[in-house]
């Protein structure tokens, strides 16, 4: 096993009476991380736990095999951030203020304007990065805030929702992106997004967050192996009679607001409920498989957590 990057024991965070996080305990291997959990769910504000830039209130933590209280200066010269908001200088031309973010992280000057054309190259900031970022669209500075938060070569990078208000196109490239930073360069990319289509896009791992409480650590490969399969079935009629057969194999069904008849059948293959359908001449008219493990996943720990 690979020596974890991040580790925390207990950790809590209050604000006033609500626990933003609450007891969260985890032991995570370098990769690319998926940190899911819908808006509200307590992931900014584990992040920032982190990287000291919210004290906690309870229990510990480390990155990198170093303790956040006592060593969090020296632990954020080895580790890079993207947060959700705009963070940018007013007026400063992108180059610039990239080449800013690398001097504070170390770099001499010269080093630092030479390390932050070369990063703008990497996230395909062309001209652009002679305007003022004020200036930017939306995914302009997405990738001025991915420049910024690698410049200085870390080895571990927290991107906070990278692809919002990107259009399908714009989201594609930065995921691009932010996979190659693990896949070609070896570089642990903690992603935290409320979407299931990035985090299953790019990452190997997944930690679902919700209420502040950690509900689910795990590979993206061992969770999709536990799937429970999931279909909904359209009929005419005779929704509730359907419902009563499927239950008599053993399999869980509702019928849906929608009149179709919800069935966990077991697996991903349709098969087996496809020849129960046929021994007892039930004729539907679709059978809507689910199209997500990791929905399903995701949905089942909401559910438990509640």
């Amino acid at each position: 096993m690979s020596q974890p990057v991040i580790e925390s024991e207990a950790i809590t965070k209050l604000y006033g009476t609500q626990r933003a996080l609450d007891q969260v305990s985890v032991r995570v291997p370098p990769g690319a991380i998926g940190l899911l959990g819908p808006n509200g769910a307590g992931k900014t504000t584990f992040i920032k736990c982190l990287l000291q830039l919210q004290p906690l209130d309870g229990g510990r933590a480390a990155l990198l095999g170093r303790d956040v209280t006592r060593e969090g200066r020296e632990i954020r010269k080895r580790v890079g951030y993207a947060p959700e908001q705009d963070c940018h200088i007013p007026g400063m031309l992108g180059c610039e203020y990239v080449t800013y973010c690398a001097q504070l992280n170390g770099l001499p000057y010269y080093d630092a304007r030479q390390r932050a054309h070369e990063m703008l190259d990497f996230v395909g900031m062309g001209q652009e990065r002679y305007r003022a970022v004020d200036t930017y669209s939306t995914g302009m500075k997405q990738r001025i805030k991915l420049a910024q938060a690698i410049v200085h070569d870390p080895e571990i990078v927290f991107l906070d929702e990278p692809t919002n208000g990107l259009d399908p196109a714009g989201r594609e490239q930065i995921l691009e992106l932010v996979q190659s930073l693990w896949v070609r360069h070896g570089m642990t990319v903690v992603l935290s997004s409320h979407l299931l289509h990035d985090v299953d896009r790019i990452c190997d791992q997944i930690l679902i967050i919700a209420r502040g409480r950690l509900l689910v650590h795990d590979t993206l490969q061992n969770l999709k192996s536990r799937r429970v399969g999931v279909a909904e079935v359209v009929v005419m009629s005779g929704q509730a009679a359907l419902k009563e057969l499927l239950e008599t194999q053993g399999m869980r069904a509702e019928v849906l607001s929608n009149g179709h008849v919800r069935v966990e059948h077991g697996g991903a293959d349709l098969t087996p409920l496809l020849g129960l359908f046929r021994r007892h001449q039930v004729r539907p008219l679709e059978i809507i498989p689910s199209p997500n493990a990791l929905e399903e996943v995701f949905l089942q720990a909401l559910s438990e957590a509640v």
